[in-house]
């Protein structure tokens, strides 16, 4: 499996009444690029029938905390470790998907899910990311 960022566009009724076209951004664990699409496509094309999907690509997540928040955060975290043969520290940045309602529960979020982690480790970086919702695996 990986994580595949699908963005659609579609016809959104905002709250003045206005339809205007809009395109977000949804992450999709899924096998491939193809059932990524299928996946948005099942789920969006009932509510919006001119659903257009414009790209889908795959992303360098490799973990998601918390998947069922409204807003999704980016932590991009340094693993250190230690080369064995010349004791050099090396640094291996991963990014992981964080869901919270805000920055500060954001970095509680992903406190949590790093409990338990041997490994030492940096956060480089936590910033919003435009994903408005997270598909996990049909499995």
């Amino acid at each position: 499996m990986s994580y595949n960022i699908v963005k659609a566009r579609y016809s959104k009724t905002d709250e003045n009444g206005k339809t205007k076209a809009v395109t977000e951004q949804y992450l999709v664990d899924a096998l491939s690029c193809t059932d990524a699409e299928a996946r948005v496509v099942e789920e969006f094309s009932p509510l919006y029938p001119d659903l257009q999907v414009k790209s889908i690509g795959d992303t360098k997540i490799t973990e998601v905390f918390n998947p069922d928040a409204d807003r999704f955060y980016l932590a991009k975290v340094g693993f250190i470790t230690i080369d064995e043969k010349t004791a050099v520290e090396k640094r291996t940045i991963s990014q992981i998907l964080v869901g919270a309602p805000d920055f500060t529960n954001a970095i509680e979020e992903f406190n949590e899910g790093m409990k338990g982690t041997v490994a030492d480790f940096e956060v480089v970086s936590l910033a919003e990311t435009p994903i408005k919702e997270f598909y996990p695996a049909k499995l």
